[in-house]
């Protein structure tokens, strides 16, 4: 199937250019529902975090896939909560659990903030002990992933972002290329602000390669050499963010898109200290 073209991480693990992000699908059958459509579909990675209560409702979509375990990549995240050495490796065993596998192919610390270094050294053991194939963080700005990098014994294989149209961060971009850091897209239609799926210039460039504005969108972040994670709760759409590779974007469709970067994030500012105040207080057990 086309949807399981990939990347190489840093590690040799290779990783889905297109995964399907359960993010905001809280609701057990939907979140099973919509998983199974898009395996369906041809996914084979599919993105889930221990913040969004529906990891288990993944897991039984996963099982109940006829699909070899060893097929499917899945990734979660360890929340704020659960930061330090030793909570991280409870909440590991915890995901695990809820997800019915035996390991993880991807174990993402969720936000910069707590003791992440602490957790970090939890995944690089997670890692050598073969119950996880890859780690690596989402959110994290290039100062703290510099950072990071610079003070631990493995580079994070993955840095999982906002990257979409209207907010590119190149620069960004920049500094993952240059740690060996891959680089994973979150919000890749900017959570529909900017009327993203009828936007004019999306849409044009879209009609000239009779698809829609939404593949033009995801299509421009591969070309850039981002993984994307599309969501829906839609079957339609569902199966048309995975129908990305028979067209490819021309350097003047590239750049015309570039042209539509604000330059900073209208879905969240994980520099504000409010943000980091709000996230720290986010409470996902007991």
């Amino acid at each position: 199937m086309t949807a399981l073209q990939t990347t190489t991480l840093n590690n040799g693990v290779e990783m889905p250019l297109l995964g399907f992000g359960v993010f905001q699908v809280p609701e057990a059958a939907e979140c099973e529902r919509v998983v199974s459509e898009a395996l369906e579909a041809g996914y084979r990675l599919i993105d889930t975090a221990a913040a969004y209560g529906n990891e288990e409702a993944v897991g039984r979509a996963i099982a109940a896939s006829g699909i070899a375990p060893d097929e499917i990549f899945v990734t979660t995240k360890l929340w704020i909560q659960d930061a330090g050495e030793k909570a991280t490796r409870a909440a590991f065993e915890t995901s695990l659990a809820k997800l019915g596998l035996d390991r993880l192919d991807l174990y993402l610390i969720h936000q910069p903030f707590n003791d992440y270094y602490g957790s970090w050294r939890a995944l690089e053991e997670l890692l050598a002990e073969g119950l996880v194939r890859a780690i690596g963080v989402s959110n994290f700005y290039p100062e703290r992933l510099v950072d990071l990098a610079l003070n631990a014994s493995i580079v994070p294989a993955v840095n999982q972002v906002e990257l979409h149209p209207f907010f590119q961060q190149a620069d960004a971009l920049a500094t993952m290329n240059k740690l060996g850091v891959a680089p994973q897209a979150w919000g890749p239609f900017a959570e529909g602000q900017h009327g993203i799926f009828t936007h004019p210039v999306l849409t044009r460039i879209g009609e000239a390669h009779g698809v829609t504005a939404a593949q033009v969108a995801l299509r421009w972040n591969i070309q850039r050499g981002v993984s994307v994670l599309p969501k829906s709760v839609t079957s339609e759409r569902i199966k048309a963010n995975a129908d990305v590779w028979a067209f490819e974007l021309s350097a003047s469709e590239m750049d015309e898109v570039a042209t539509l970067d604000l330059g900073h994030s209208e879905i969240i500012d994980h520099s504000s200290p409010n943000t980091v105040e709000m996230l720290n207080g986010l409470r996902i057990h007991d």
